[in-house]
């Protein structure tokens, strides 16, 4: 097999992988009050949409932080915002004020996967294919560590699992 199709070989597999996951339920699913990790990436997609940056990360009678208070760096709620504008574009109530907590559908569910997907594609997995390409070694060892990074377990049940984006930090840190 010539060595770029099997390089699109692991990729389309740790796509098929990281999508079938995805079909799987996640923790908090239809549980009331807190709803899981689902939750709180909707959640915070709807607070950095509607509430201005200096509300963000403290507790007004907007932001109860008891309910999946914005906990992470400052890129992380830039990436959630980003994620918003889109889904505000598709359906303005996924992340509408104080009436989407709680919120799940299949069509959001689809969206929310959709994007852990987008930025393992647009980050991870280039940042992956580079430093494979800068590596010295045969082309086995290179593949390998192809497999290795693509199909390591961790990030995919994390990430596509329970709707997380360890995949930006990890990439942007191999970018680095």
């Amino acid at each position: 097999m010539e060595r770029w199709s099997m390089v699109a070989l692991v990729l389309m597999v740790s796509f098929i992988v990281r999508w079938a996951v995805s079909l799987n339920p996640y923790s908090g699913a239809g549980k009331p009050p807190m709803y899981g990790d689902y939750e709180a990436q909707r959640h915070w997609q709807e607070i950095t949409f509607n509430l201005p940056i200096d509300e963000w990360y403290f507790n007004t009678s907007n932001n109860d932080l008891e309910y999946w208070g914005l906990d992470y760096p400052p890129f992380t709620a830039y990436h959630s915002l980003l994620c918003a504008y889109v889904a505000e574009f598709i359906d303005p109530e996924w992340i509408a004020l104080f009436t989407s907590q709680g919120y799940e559908s299949p069509k959001h569910k689809l969206f929310m996967r959709a994007t852990v997907v987008v930025a393992d594609i647009i980050i991870y997995v280039p940042a992956i294919l580079y430093y494979m390409h800068l590596c010295e070694g045969p082309w086995a060892t290179k593949v390998s560590f192809l497999l290795c990074a693509l199909l390591y377990p961790g990030l995919i049940l994390i990430d596509h699992g329970h709707f997380q984006y360890n995949c930006i930090s990890l990439g942007l840190t191999l970018w680095g």
